[in-house]
Formats: C-alpha cells, structure tokens, sequence
C-alpha cells in the first residue's frame, strides 16, 4: 500500500522511553498509541485482594488444622482462581478447540507436502508428471464435449516445449499467454515452465494501452494469443518492442498426418508449428525449481497500471493445496470451473488441485448463471468454484428444477456475501461453503474451515502463533499503521477493524513474500517493525473484523481499488486513461455502492468548466484503453475540483455523495449498455437503479 511507511524515527536501539518531538507529535495526532500502565488499577486491587485472601486462609487451615490442609486448601482456592481468572479463554478453547486441531492437521499435510516438493526442487511441469504416472487415462480437464485426459496435455504440453525450444525460447525467458478458458491454455503454460520459461498470463479483457503496459512491464519476450484477440494485439502492434516475437494460435483438433508434417502458412502460426512438430520427450523442468519463478498474474495492487505478480510452484502449491485439504476436496472430485484461467482463484487454486492432486476440472469459456448448475449436473461436478458476483447472479435465475438435481457437495471461492449465503446453499442444496481470502501477491492465505456463515477464516485464540497472521489497527485517514510507544504495530481487538497482514518468513515457502515483477511495487506492501524489531510482514490493504472466537469477516478495501465484476479497478489507471482521452481534464474515480449488487460501481468526477465534453466520445475512447469493468458506471460533470493535498479527502467525500440527483446539484450520467452511451441521470433513473428496474 502506497501511504504506509514505516516510522523511520524508532528504531530497536532507542530505550522505551525515549520519544523524539516527531514521535510525540504523532501521539498527540493519534497515529501512535500510548501504552498506559499494562494492567488497569481495578484489576490490580482485585489481583492483591484475592492474593491476601488466599494467604488469609491457608494460614488459618495451617493453626486451626495442619500444614497439610493448608496446602489443599491453598490449591482448592488458587486452582479456583485459575479456573475464573482463565473462564473466557477456557470458553472460547472449547468452543473454537476442533476447529483449530483440525485446521493444524491440515496445515501440517500443507507442510509436509511442500517438504516433499522442496526436497525434490520440483516445478509444476514435474509435479503435473506425477498425476500423469498415476492416472494418465483418468479425465483432466472436461470442456464443452471433449475431454483430456492427462496423458493428452502433458502430450501437448510436451508439443508446445519442442516448438518454443525450436523457436528459441530458452530458460529464463519470459512468455506471454493470452488465451480463453480452454484446455490448451494451461498446457501451454506447462509447456513453457518445462523449457525454463516463465508465463504472464494476460487479462483478456485488456486492451490498448493497459494490455501494452502489462506486456511492458513483464519484460516479455514473446507472446502468445488466441486468434480471438487478434484485433486487441493488432491495435498495440506497432507500439510494441520490435525484439517482442508474437505467436498466434487458433483453436482446432491439431492435423498432424504427414501431409500436414510442411504445411506452415507463417512461423508466427502456433498451431501450424504445433501440427508440423512432434512432441519433446519427457524431461524434468529446465526451470528455477519450487521456489522459483512460474507464472506472473496480474492485479491491479492498491494504485497504478496492472501490476506482475510473482507465482511460484511453492506459492501454486501453497493455495492449492489449502482449499484441497481444508475445503474437504479429494482427488475424485469434479471441479467446475467458470471462473478465468488468468487470475489466481481459476489458473492457480483450481488448476493446482488438478495438477497437483489429479482432480478433473470442468472448464467453461464464460459465466452464465442460468448455466451454472445444469453445466455441474451435465459434468457430474461434485464441487464448484464460485466468486461472490457469480452466487448473486445464479440466486437471481428463476427456480428450476436443476437447483438440486446436481451432485456438487461443496463450493470454493471468496466474496459470497452473508446476505445470500443462507438462501444459496438453502436452495441449492449446497452442504459446503468452503471461502477462502488471500491476495495473489500475498504470503496468506485464510478459509472457512467448518462452514461458518460469513466467515473468510479464522485466527486462533488458544494458539495465534502457529499460523504467523493478524490484522493491526490502521489510521483511516491516511492507512498507517498505527503504532504504541515502542514503534510496534497495535493489534485490532476482537470486533475491531484492521488491516490483514502475513508475517515473512524468506526462507520458509508457506510464508516467503515474493511480490511482484517491479520490486518497487513489492516493497509497498511490506510493513515493517510489526510485533518485534526488524520483523516485516505482507500487508494486504484489505480491511477485516475479527469477532471473539477469531471467526474473520471482509469489510472493505483501502487504498485507491475497488471491486467490479469480479474483477479489482484501480482507480488513478482509470482517471490517467480518462484524462488523457478527455483533453487533459480533472477526472476522479472512485466506487459507489448500488443496492443488492456485489462490489462498488465505478463513478467519475470530470471538470467541464464549459460544457464542451463529448460523452459520447468519451465513451468510445475509454472503450479503447479500458475493459468493461473499469469503465465508469456514473459520470459527474463538474465546475471545479480541489487538487489541494486534501484532494485524497474530497474523493471520500465525492463517494459519500453517491450519485443521487436529488442531492447533487451536479450533472449526472449513467451508462446504459444497451445502447452504448451514457444518459442522463434524474430522480427517475434513479429511483429504477435503486429498485433494480435498470441494471447496470
């Protein structure tokens, strides 16, 4: 997170006491906390009372009786004591006790396993081969009518290295992977791990100069794309480095009879090279091991353009792992799969329990929700992958009789909101919600280990250390961490919000921080000087409660992102791309809140002094730099904008005001998807956004 920096002014030399006239002037603002006496006076007259008493009477036991007695009576008493003085923790160890044993059994299976690939120094491509000598007849992935067994993408895994090695792609180099939710998408990747190279995978909803820039940024040195975004590439082609080579592939059964062994229309056709190239033979990874590079997923961070961030075999391993053991999967299971391959939940969690664990994943080319559990019942699916987004929608389809006509036991994802989660796996039949939570570049990673209603995870309160996560109190204003007087971070109580943070371990896999590609961007989420000096900790920016048995539960997020359709929307990439369409005009972005939809809606707040702004054209223009998900849903014409150093301030106040036209002077604008444009925005468009009689 941008604004969070460590307090540079204490350091683990300084003595306690001392405070610099910079320290002081931040507890007088509150960003550090004082201390106090560590126990409050009350309970230290309560504490001597009961000392004097237990003296008291073990030694009248002692005169009036024998030493003997004295010594029953003072344990009868003081193991009273212990018994009132420890009764909350006693009640919360037996209430949350089966909860955290089982969670520890788990995260020693997790261990264990990542012991094992450590050992071996494994990558993907070499633990995917493990699964194939287990089973290579069984089903790998399903996807509309066809099925792949293991066997047949290892195979073309295997045809992918041999190309690229023929093409020149060598360890280290570094591959872009552009593709739609279709099996060869993964194979590819795998093909590329196993000749040393590392994967992008590219948003497909990117475009101009976001889709340039995660190009960019990624140093790639080739790329390759489906022909279904060939005119995304076409568009950025000469903005591109020349030294970039570009590998199209097109979809189809591969012609591999020996008339088709010399027929390449051009060397940039992929699937022409991979029907004239017979598959490598199997050989270990040429990669950077367990610990090593394995594919960048993009997330947009906290603020700027999409960020690289890094995933390892040991990180895949890690989440994967996590959801399989903790959620209750095995490795029979048949996972349906709607969700992106090039985000972490599809292309890390989901891949990974097939790679690693031999789970069959039904995959699906795009959402739909009337789809979603006749898709399962046509799959045999006996577990589905889900975001919040999808459940809303998939609750809003009218009852069928398809609701409980599937076999799917248990759901995995993040973001189900507690308002429909009862109503969802009461109508569905669902036995298992299995949320998890953790950021793609992050080092933790946290699920709902016995379906609690609502919950992300938990941290336990008989052993908290065992699992290194917390959630510290932040300053709302700016997002610092607020600090006590020893320049230490402060603990969020029970029913407290705070920020999530994972303690670092380097040399520890489950607990390593590896961030992303720009090491700039890494060390902004780093904390430092957390419980102890010198310690860091992964900071996510994400705002959690957490309630007196540990149970975690999602607030909110900090920082300049907010959630859209599944997908994070960093709100200076949206203002800059804005702005720049716009003639240089203010523009702020921040989300707003609609009525029963998951997520903030983008709003954007442009100065228009003379009423010379094309909206139409606007439209078109941010059609070409932004995915639909970034584009603004709201527009607000305005005279002026502060751009004072309060400007972070007025944003809260522009997200605050919302977009009602009854109580903002303003003009304002809706996107209407239908016709592609925006409209005016009264009282009456209004009142249909709020009733959900206009969708957005």
């Amino acid at each position: 997170m941008s604004n969070i920096e460590t307090n540079n002014n204490m350091k683990g030399t300084e003595s306690n006491n001392y405070k610099s006239d910079n320290e002081k002037k931040d507890i007088e603002k509150g960003k550090i906390a004082t201390n106090g006496p560590s126990l409050p006076w009350v309970h230290i007259i309560v504490m001597v009372f009961a000392l004097a008493v237990l003296v008291a009477a073990s030694a009248v036991a002692w005169v009036f009786f024998s030493w003997q007695i004295s010594l029953i009576v003072f344990a009868v008493i003081a193991f009273v004591y212990i018994i009132i003085y420890f009764s909350n923790w006693l009640w919360v160890a037996v209430q949350t006790a089966p909860r955290d044993f089982k969670a520890l059994y788990c995260y020693v299976k997790i261990l264990r396993l990542t012991s094992k690939f450590t050992k071996k120094n494994w990558s993907m491509p070499d633990i995917f081969h493990e699964s194939v000598k287990r089973h290579p007849k069984k089903v790998c992935f399903l996807f509309e009518d066809e099925s792949w067994t293991f066997q047949q993408v290892e195979e073309y895994s295997l045809r992918v290295s041999a190309v690229l090695r023929a093409q020149g792609v060598k360890r280290g180099d570094t591959v872009a992977v552009m593709a739609s939710n279709y099996p060869e998408m993964p194979a590819i990747w795998l093909g590329i791990a196993r000749i040393g190279g590392i994967s992008p995978l590219i948003n497909t909803h990117q475009t101009g100069n976001t889709l340039l820039h995660s190009i960019n940024i990624a140093k790639c040195d080739f790329v390759i794309y489906g022909s279904e975004f060939e005119s995304a590439i076409q568009d950025i082609r000469k903005e591109l480095n020349a030294s970039i080579k570009l590998y199209k592939f097109t979809r189809r059964p591969l012609n591999t009879s020996d008339s088709a062994v010399n027929i390449v229309d051009s060397e940039n056709d992929l699937t022409r090279l991979l029907e004239s190239t017979p598959p490598a033979q199997w050989s270990n990874s040429e990669g950077e091991g367990f610990t090593g590079r394995l594919l960048y997923i993009y997330t947009s961070g906290t603020t700027g353009l999409p960020k690289a961030a890094v995933i390892s075999p040991s990180r895949m391993v890690f989440m994967a792992s996590g959801v399989h053991y903790l959620g209750g999967l095995n490795s029979k299971d048949v996972i349906y799969c709607p969700m992106p391959l090039y985000h972490s939940a599809g292309g890390v969690i989901t891949m990974g329990n097939a790679f690693i664990f031999g789970c069959t994943v039904a995959l699906k080319l795009k959402f739909s929700a009337s789809a979603y559990f006749p898709d399962c019942i046509k799959y045999n699916a006996t577990a589905a992958h889900y975001i919040g987004e999808m459940c809303r929608y998939v609750l809003a389809t009218p009852p069928s009789p398809t609701d409980k006509q599937h076999k799917v036991h248990t759901v995995y994802g993040n973001g189900m909101r507690p308002t429909i989660w009862t109503d969802f796996v009461n109508r569905f039949g669902i036995k298992r919600v299995v949320e998890f939570y953790g950021a793609t570049e992050g080092n933790a990673n946290i699920v709902n280990v016995n379906n609690r209603t609502g919950a992300i995870g938990f941290v336990s309160r008989i052993v908290p250390a065992v699992y290194p996560i917390a959630i510290i109190k932040v300053n709302e204003d700016t997002g610092e961490p607020i600090r006590d007087a020893k320049g230490l971070c402060r603990l969020a109580q029970p029913h407290e919000p705070g920020v999530f943070i994972g303690k670092i371990k380097p040399n520890n896999p489950s607990r390593a921080f590896l961030g992303y590609v720009n090491k700039e961007d890494s060390e902004k989420k780093i904390v430092r000087d957390v419980f102890n000096y010198g310690d860091s900790a992964f900071i996510s920016g994400d705002i959690l409660v957490a309630d007196e048995l540990g149970y975690l539960y999602f607030r909110d997020r900090t920082g300049d992102t907010f959630r859209w359709r599944g997908e994070n929307v960093s709100t200076t990439e949206v203002e800059a791309a804005i702005s720049r369409v716009a003639d240089q005009r203010d523009a702020v972005v921040y989300g707003v809140e609609i009525p029963n939809i998951e997520g903030r809606a983008g709003m954007c707040g442009i100065v228009d002094k003379d009423g010379s702004l094309d909206l139409d054209k606007l439209a078109r223009d941010i059609a070409k730099d932004l995915p639909k998900y970034a584009r603004p849903v709201f527009i607000r014409i305005m005279s002026a904008m502060d751009m004072t150093a309060t400007f972070k301030l007025r944003k809260v106040d522009l997200q605050k005001e919302g977009y009602n036209p009854t109580t903002i002077q303003d003009k304002l604008y809706y996107f209407d998807s239908k016709l592609d444009k925006y409209i005016s925005l009264g009282a009456e468009e209004y009142e249909k956004i709020i009733s959900g009689q206009i969708r957005l």
